[in-house]
């Protein structure tokens, strides 16, 4: 599929020390595309990315892939910091959880998937390194949030997804929640980090930890965003840990 792409160059940006190799999604956060499309644009914002997709699917590119855009900021996922230098930005179009949250239109989800596939024709990106903003940010951010529909870009190809079965739900028992310690939450935390977030070792359901969980929660078990691990939150991570392991050991062998 060939993209139309609307021009729409952006000041912000800098030298790669290579190639990019993840993608980040983000949402506005904005009342509206037009104002956000400024702001990215801006050189007194110093911020940007190399695409934004709009409600009604317009494509905007604003950087070009082998430049770093400025939209990812201070965070960590799989042991790096600067994801700038490493990821695609893509920001959609939503006004996000300060200024009226909601779903993203059809057309809008089109587009990006569509954009998406195109952007991974021409760089080497494994499903464990497309990622929202939360993900890589869980203290700071909440986009593109729990309504953008991760299973689908997942079933077109795009990022893992897992659906646990009902008895391997029930086989992790009960919930882990804030204060909770020990073994339990040990675990928990190792496999959150195994999958990329930058937690560190520790047994303590710390503040830290919740907002992890969230930030796992609205990518891979939105429909309880709540920052506690109930069972089908834990088996979902299991399960994901394994399809990011595969998913390694195929890209070694290839």
């Amino acid at each position: 599929m060939t993209l139309e792409l609307i021009e729409a160059p952006s000041p912000n940006f800098d030298a790669r020390r290579g190639p990019p190799d993840a993608l980040v999604l983000h949402y506005t956060g904005m009342p509206g595309g037009e104002a956000a499309l400024d702001r990215l644009r801006d050189p007194k914002a110093r911020v940007s990315a190399h695409y934004l997709v709009e409600e009604d699917g317009r494509i905007f590119r604003l950087v070009d892939e082998a430049r770093r855009a400025w939209h990812a900021g201070k965070g960590a996922w799989q042991g790096e910091t600067d994801f700038n230098a490493v990821s695609i930005g893509i920001e959609i179009v939503n006004p996000g959880h300060e200024w009226g949250y909601r779903d993203f239109p059809e057309v809008q989800i089109v587009a990006v998937t569509a954009l998406v596939g195109d952007i991974r024709s021409r760089w080497s990106i494994p499903d464990a390194r497309i990622i929202g903003h939360s993900d890589y940010a869980p203290a700071r951010k909440e986009d593109p949030g729990e309504r953008f529909p991760w299973k689908r870009l997942a079933e077109a190809g795009h990022g893992l997804w897992f659906e646990p079965a009902p008895a391997r739900i029930a086989a992790l028992g009960g919930l882990l929640q804030p204060g909770d310690g020990g073994v339990g939450v040990l675990v928990l935390r190792s496999g959150l980090h195994r999958l990329g977030y930058g937690l560190a070792p520790s047994g303590d359901f710390d503040e830290e930890m919740r907002l992890t969980v969230a930030a796992f929660q609205r990518h891979w078990r939105p429909s309880r965003v709540d920052g506690i691990a109930d069972g089908e939150t834990r088996a979902r991570l299991v399960g994901l840990l394994q399809l990011a392991s595969a998913e390694s050991v195929t890209g070694v062998l290839n």
